[in-house]
């Protein structure tokens, strides 16, 4: 792909255990209210891998608000956590096969609580589609940076298997 190129719906429809170290490196492309354009490389991801995964929110099932999971690769799914933060996922694979992207971090803004925060990105981003979005997207940046696995963060309740996944992809 040639940099700042939009990553297309192909892109997205694959195993998220593939799209995921594929994701470090890109950018996170984001339109303001006022039309202007920043760009933040990506550099920490966790992937999320259907129902069998106890730490998906998938495994519990199809409800209101995993149903997006449940859509082709390429959409975005938002839930709140501590009744204060936004996380930002994005959907991979194929439709019924429910799956998603954790976005932990980009450059400069380390935390899935503070890139949402920083970029005011909200529920309202629910379901949004990344491969025509006018307000969202992610680019190839021409950059492919080393990258290291690792565990899951904040994840226990799964139990010790799911909880040892190598699932984390970073690079800093």
């Amino acid at each position: 792909m040639v940099p700042h190129t939009r990553l297309p719906k192909e892109f997205y429809i694959r195993d998220v255990l593939d799209v995921a170290p594929d994701l470090i490196g890109k950018y996170l492309v984001i339109r303001s209210a006022n039309a202007s354009v920043i760009r933040y490389r990506v550099t920490d991801v966790e992937a999320y891998r259907g129902s069998e995964d106890k730490a998906c929110h998938a495994s519990k099932g199809r409800t209101g608000r995993t149903e997006i999971m449940f859509h082709e690769g390429g959409h975005i799914y938002m839930y709140l956590v501590y009744g204060m933060y936004w996380m930002l996922n994005v959907v991979t694979g194929p439709e019924n096969i429910p799956q998603a992207i954790l976005l932990r971090g980009v450059e400069n803004h380390p935390g899935p609580g503070i890139i949402t925060k920083s970029f005011g990105i909200d529920r309202s981003y629910y379901g949004e589609a990344l491969y025509n979005s006018e307000r969202i997207w992610f680019e190839d940046s021409g950059f492919t940076p080393a990258i290291k696995t690792g565990m899951r963060i904040g994840i226990d309740y799964s139990g010790e298997f799911w909880k040892t996944r190598p699932w984390r992809f970073y690079s800093f």
